[in-house]
């Protein structure tokens, strides 16, 4: 497999593979099926992708808690948030005490009356649908909406020192027994017909918060299939991912895990090289 070597015949295929509206996964599963090393197909595929259609996030800057010598608590601007765990590679940080028990039932009681059901990003138009992979219902706060948006963004921007205008407004999720997300990655593919609509809004996506608002009686995990782990759901607490690159190498795969019974409240923020139109 050393001998691997990437070939312009490889570029030239795999380009036209995005062209024709293939994923970078599809792609990448297609190559390691045909004997190759995934080392060397992720490498032809940044390259490829990188060089041939421009894709500004690939080794873009992302956001990041100032974490130099491994603290135990960071400042978040109006509070102190404890370091649970933290990964490199992937970038993988887990919070503590990011949202008080009030701010979590505030959050909850604003949303309610407003949850419809859980669509996803249709990257074919650049619209929206309803997924069978996603079943959760949802609503999407305006940026800076009301006073406990406002806050909790400031915060989150403190913490991750990201500017708060790159940020989309918050999402509320609600799983019902039975409810959840399949692995996934929330970048956006560059070879999708959509998704030049899309990114002239702020640009590639680059980090991920996901929030837990309650503590589900069972299930729910936040997995990362690729690194096989998984973190509970825990009112106040989350978890923060970046991906410096829309493409699989970034090991950011992950889903929620169903909630066997009871519910799973969950605020995602999701976090643009841009501000967010």
């Amino acid at each position: 497999m050393s001998s691997q070597t990437i070939t312009t015949e490889l570029r030239r295929w795999i380009f036209e593979q995005a062209r024709a509206g293939q994923s970078p996964e599809l792609v990448l599963q297609a190559m390691r099926s045909s004997g190759w090393d995934e080392d060397v197909a992720i490498a032809a595929l940044e390259e490829t992708l990188q060089a041939q259609l421009g894709t500004a996030a690939a080794g873009a800057p992302v956001p990041e808690p100032l974490y130099e010598g491994a603290p135990a608590e960071l400042d978040a601007g109006d509070r102190r948030v404890r370091v649970l765990m933290s990964l490199r590679h992937p970038r993988i940080v887990v919070f503590g005490d990011l949202l008080s028990s009030d701010e979590c039932e505030e959050m909850i009681a604003l949303a309610t009356t407003r949850l419809a059901r859980s669509e996803t990003v249709e990257t074919g138009t650049g619209g929206t649908e309803v997924n069978e992979a996603r079943t959760s219902d949802g609503m999407f706060f305006g940026r800076g909406e009301n006073a406990l948006c406002s806050r909790i963004e400031a915060r989150i921007a403190a913490l991750l020192r990201w500017p708060v205008e790159n940020g989309e407004g918050l999402q509320v999720l609600r799983y019902r027994p039975g409810a959840e997300y399949k692995p996934h990655y929330d970048y956006f593919d560059p070879a999708a017909p959509g998704s030049a609509a899309i990114l002239r809004r702020g640009g590639q996506r680059v980090g991920t918060l996901v929030m837990y608002l309650n503590d589900p009686p069972a299930g729910g995990a936040t997995t990362f299939p690729d690194i096989g782990l998984e973190i509970a759901p825990v009112r106040g607490q989350a978890v923060f991912f970046s991906y410096d690159r829309p493409l699989p190498a970034t090991g950011t795969l992950h889903g929620g895990s169903p909630v066997p019974h009871g519910e799973k409240w969950v605020a995602t923020k999701w976090l643009r090289e841009g501000r967010f139109e």
